[in-house]
């Protein structure tokens, strides 16, 4: 009997504004899974984006959820952060943001939620960023 074949594992869709599509999942691997198929200089922004969220947050939860990388203290502790690819930025929320010194930039629908919204070049701040996981994740989660 022939080997069966396998077909190469295909790079997940991208939904509009280049997010990548993938299922959603508890755990480092969905997220990996995810800012893999971040497209152009957004996947090493998304890698740095997770590494700095797990150095503030030792252990912190992980979960894809609605096309999105989120990010909880623990599991069922409710989400203190999660990011989102749109066609010129990566947009964090920061879903207690409201309550951040300084608040981040970005309003919301939400008066608690506040955004900020990285672009290719602009760089990151990224100690104020560490200061905001660090404040974010002492808070409240966010139950979704």
């Amino acid at each position: 009997m022939p080997a069966k074949r396998t077909a190469p594992s295909a790079m997940p869709t991208l939904l509009s504004g280049g997010n990548p599509q993938i299922a959603k999942g508890d755990g480092d691997a969905p997220v990996q899974a995810y800012i893999a198929a971040m497209p152009d200089w957004k996947q090493p922004m998304g890698a740095r984006l997770d590494a700095l969220i797990g150095q503030a947050v030792p252990g912190v939860h992980k979960a894809v959820k609605w096309n999105s990388p989120m990010y909880a203290l623990a599991a069922g502790e409710g989400w203190f952060l999660s990011f989102h690819c749109f066609t010129r930025y990566i947009k964090v929320a920061f879903f207690r943001g409201a309550a951040l010194q300084p608040m981040p930039p970005e309003p919301s629908k939400s008066a608690d939620t506040r955004y900020l919204h990285i672009h290719e070049g602009a760089g990151l701040d990224e100690a104020q960023f560490l200061d905001w996981v660090c404040q974010a994740a002492a808070l409240p989660g966010e139950h979704m």
